[in-house]
């Protein structure tokens, strides 16, 4: 009997550690240090692309691939589109998600490229509600330094950022209100806003 307790035991812990194995990253908790570590990542490819005297088309297709490897992008491209991604077929949000995504890392690819000379530093992290706000400051030359802020969520299963707030300027709220503009202008047709998407920024 007493073996047959222990065999079980053994089971039960040998199923538990599988299960935790297992366990989707999101499942864990996010902590300041992580939120801190990633945007510091971020901030630390950022700051090689704006410094190596690449193109401006090369910088844009860096800050496309940073965008895509840091940034929850599918969850600002639902934000973005807002109650038309309701009704937006798979398909034309896929299409949707890849054109904002390029069209993101030419918006802000050109914010980005006024600190070259300069750089991008973390200052700090807070928890914020459900998130983390990672606070940086970007230094230019010859210019007053700004403020960068980063919201930071591990909600999709990864640690990634989903909003960035330049100068107090948000951008969640700005690209919903500019996208939702340029689809009203577009009488609601979502092929057309993707395809002006994949001219713009």
């Amino acid at each position: 009997m007493q073996n047959e307790l222990t065999r079980r035991g053994a089971m039960m812990l040998g199923l538990g550690a599988v299960a935790l194995t297992a366990m989707p990253r999101g499942a864990q908790a996010l902590t300041t240090d992580q939120a801190s570590a990633l945007i510091g990542r971020v901030l630390d490819e950022i700051n090689v692309v704006i410094n190596s005297g690449k193109s401006e088309g090369a910088m844009f297709a860096d800050f496309e691939r940073i965008f895509s490897k840091y940034a929850d992008v599918p969850i600002i491209a639902r934000s973005a589109l807002g109650v038309a991604a309701r009704s937006a077929s798979a398909g034309q949000l896929n299409a949707f998600t890849a054109a904002f995504r390029g069209y993101m890392a030419r918006k802000y690819g050109r914010r980005f490229r006024e600190i070259i000379g300069g750089r991008i530093e973390v200052t700090g992290a807070k928890p914020v509600k459900s998130f983390f706000e990672v606070s940086s400051i970007a230094y230019l030359r010859g210019r007053e330094p700004f403020d960068v802020r980063w919201h930071v969520s591990d909600k999709s299963g990864k640690d990634l950022f989903f909003n960035l707030i330049i100068e107090g300027v948000n951008m969640l709220a700005t690209e919903r209100t500019e996208i939702g503009a340029m689809l009203d202008k577009r009488r609601g047709d979502i092929d057309a806003l993707i395809g002006d998407l994949k001219r713009a920024g």
